[in-house]
Order: C-alpha cells, then sequence, then structure tokens
C-alpha cells in the first residue's frame, strides 16, 4: 500500500507531464531550449521577491518569468545582440540576482536545494488543484492556439501573410511557459524544468508521423518518466526530481534504439512536416 504523499506526487507529477509534452514539442521544433532555461533560472528571482515584498511564491515566479519573456522581445526588436546571446545574458543574470537577494536577506531562511531541484514529495491537496487546474487551462490554450502557433514555427513569413499574427502567438506560447514553470518549480525545481519539457518531447520526436501525434506522444513519455522515475526513487532511496528526469533520459536512450523500417519512414515524414 503506497503512502499518501507518494500518491499525491504521482498525480502531481503525472498532471504536470501532461501539460509540459506539447509545450516542449514547440521548443524543440523553435529550437529554444535555451529560452526555456532562461525562464526557469529567472524563477530564482521571483522566490526572492516573494520573499522580499511577502508576495504568492507562484505569482511571484510567473511575473518574473514573463517580464523576461516581454525583455528579451523589446531587446531582439533592437537586434543588438543574437538571440542566443540575449538569453545567456538574461539566464546568468537574473540568476545571479535572485541568489544575491536571498544572500542579503538573512531573516529568511529558505532551503536552496528544494528550489533548484524540486520536492514533489512535499506537494499538498491544494498544489495538486492548482496543477491539474492550470495545466488544463493550458491546454485549452494550446488546442486554441495550435493552428497560428504551428503555423508560425514553420514559417512566420507565410502565417503572417495568412492573418495569423506570429508575434501574438509567440508572445501567448512565452506566457504560457510562465505559466508551466510557475507551477513545476516545487515539482521538479528550477535547474530541471527544463528538462522535463525537452527530453518527453525529443523521445516523442522519433515515434511521431505528425505534429499532433507528436504533442500527445510527449504528454504519455513525460507521464511515464514521472511514475518510473518516483518508483526508482522510492526503490533506491534517491532524490525524487532528478530521478523522474533520469527516467526521462533512459526513455530518450531507449528511443535511440534502431527500430523497424516504417517507424524510420513515418519520422522522416513527420521531419518534413515540421520542415
Amino acid at each position: 500500500m503506497l503512502d499518501d504523499f507518494f500518491v499525491r506526487a504521482l498525480v502531481a507529477g503525472v498532471g504536470l507531464a501532461l501539460t509540459t509534452g506539447p509545450l516542449g514539442c514547440f521548443i524543440i521544433w523553435r529550437r529554444m531550449a535555451y529560452f526555456g532555461d532562461t525562464m526557469a533560472h529567472s524563477a530564482l528571482l521571483g522566490v526572492a521577491l516573494s520573499l522580499l515584498f511577502d508576495l504568492n511564491l507562484m505569482l511571484a515566479v510567473f511575473v518574473v518569468a514573463a517580464g523576461v519573456s516581454l525583455l528579451l522581445l523589446v531587446l531582439q526588436r533592437r537586434q543588438a545582440l543574437s538571440a542566443d546571446a540575449l538569453l545567456g545574458i538574461l539566464s546568468h543574470a537574473t540568476l545571479a540576482i535572485g541568489l544575491v537577494m536571498v544572500a542579503f536577506m538573512t531573516w529568511v531562511r529558505i532551503d536552496l536545494v528544494a528550489f533548484l531541484f524540486g520536492d514533489i514529495l512535499a506537494v499538498t491537496r491544494s498544489d495538486i488543484d492548482l496543477i491539474w487546474g492550470g495545466g488544463i487551462l493550458v491546454l485549452f490554450a494550446i488546442v486554441y492556439l495550435w493552428r497560428p502557433l504551428l503555423a508560425s514555427t514553420v514559417n512566420p513569413e507565410l502565417a503572417e501573410a495568412e492573418g495569423l499574427q506570429p508575434e501574438r502567438a509567440r508572445l501567448f506560447f512565452m506566457l504560457l511557459m510562465a505559466v508551466v514553470i510557475a507551477i513545476a518549480m516545487k515539482i521538479v525545481g528550477i535547474m530541471l524544468i527544463t528538462s522535463l519539457l525537452i527530453i518527453p518531447a525529443a523521445t516523442a520526436r522519433r515515434f511521431s508521423s505528425t505534429p499532433e501525434m507528436m504533442a500527445v506522444f510527449a504528454s504519455l513519455i513525460g507521464a511515464l518518466a514521472v511514475v518510473g522515475g518516483l518508483f526508482g526513487s522510492l526503490h533506491y532511496d534517491t532524490p525524487s526530481g532528478p530521478s523522474i528526469v533520469v527516467a526521462a533520459l533512459v526513455l530518450f536512450l531507449l528511443s535511440l534504439l534502431p527500430v523497424r523500417r516504417r517507424q524510420a519512414e513515418a519520422q522522416a515524414k513527420a521531419e518534413g512536416i515540421r520542415r
């Protein structure tokens, strides 16, 4: 018989994985892995601000992540630096500022390891409600924005010509990322959020013949990684958050094994669609 805290961790982790799957696909398609890291690192600045001003933690993380997204858009339009250089500056700057602010707040005692690497075993029923409620809203938003997001990913100029407003779709995508990072921080931590976004999507890419299929498979693979990682953590007494990422990595490595020719052809077809 499983303990209540373990069951809560399973429910929360699966709910998060179902949400991160489709978002991770767009990160893979748009080659925005570094952007995911930047958003995740900015979460620590949100933590510091929530402690300094006594704000709700998830709200503060969302506001900071959304602010970093908007700042990135503004700086990109000025074309002073390349996108990867801007991401590198924002990523390390927000992480460093957050750490310095926490160090100055000597009256506050916090467990930085829990924020950096998460503590999924500590989730409460209210956390589960927030994860599933927020996740359902994010998934509905992705379904609603699917066509403009996909079109702007394949060909932004064509999407603009068709009146799909790719810049607005990109902004909404960044805001959805901010929501998911605010939700995911407590579960897998700041340093591991990007892994849960990218690895299941990269694994699903090998077996998918359409973008929609890849999004579904990414969610299912992420959920499987959560279940496998938590049971592995229970059996081997390892940290839960990193164990989930290791389980996702194992699934990815298994996906690299030789597959039948029909599966290879399906992958080639999917690559043609995304190009």
